[in-house]
């Protein structure tokens, strides 16, 4: 299941998608699948990046006429021109940087006038309780450094000039599970009962029964895992 919704990011044919940290591609792959937009994907780690050209060759693309391509950058320094993409991704990411607003400035110049930026990052509450529960789980090289609370993510964008669109909550069955992992975190690797959520995790994102939609749409307002908000960059007068 994808974090972002790509239908809230109003993009058009032919136009170009940017996925700042996308990580091993999920955001990239299914924004190529699911939108007719031209998709880059960019991320710090190589080995991620790798990972992700590797994952896009068990598509079958055949009759696209965009394409997805990938390659290595920091979010801050973001290699296109002022004002050249249409939209911004940029998610569970800026809970791992150590300039947020710089990260996030950096993404805004880059994105087109009147084009959307969707960010996300570990919802308040289900965050602080992997933290509770584990010291090791922020302590981990490259982990999370902080706890984004919902009015922080917001005036991260607004205060930099972008306007406020919406929100919503997201993957409401992976919150115990990463209270799980913290719970076993020294043994995680053999644990029966992780290894037995991760299969009911598998299991609803390839079959997507009834049973667990339901169950997610109820857990999403009350422990969703990720927070999501789309802004817009204002068209100049």
């Amino acid at each position: 299941m994808n974090t972002i919704k790509y239908k809230d990011l109003n993009l058009q044919e032919g136009e170009t998608l940017l996925d700042m940290g996308c990580g091993e591609g999920r955001h990239s792959i299914g924004g190529l699948i699911e939108t007719s937009a031209n998709i880059i994907g960019l991320d710090l780690c190589l080995k991620d990046v790798q990972t992700a050209k590797e994952r896009l060759n068990d598509f079958d693309i055949t009759g696209l006429t965009t394409v997805c391509n990938f390659g290595v950058a920091n979010i801050v320094n973001i290699p296109f021109q002022e004002s050249s993409l249409d939209a911004v991704i940029c998610s569970e990411v800026l809970e791992h940087v150590d300039s947020p607003n710089q990260s996030v400035q950096e993404l805004i110049r880059v994105l087109k006038p009147g084009g959307i930026m969707a960010l996300s990052v570990p919802r308040y509450l289900p965050e602080l309780i992997c933290w509770k529960l584990s010291k090791d789980y922020s302590k981990t090289p490259g982990g999370h450094v902080r706890i984004f609370k919902h009015n922080e993510l917001k005036n991260l964008g607004t205060k930099h000039g972008l306007e406020y669109l919406s929100f919503h909550w997201a993957h409401g069955l992976h919150s115990p599970f990463w209270w799980l992992q913290c719970i076993f975190w020294k043994n995680k690797d053999r644990s029966l009962i992780i290894k037995l959520y991760h299969k009911l995790l598998v299991w609803d994102l390839m079959k997507q029964p009834l049973f667990t939609r339901i169950l997610e749409m109820v857990l999403q307002p009350l422990i969703g895992k990720s927070l999501v908000m789309y802004f817009k960059k204002p068209v100049d007068e």
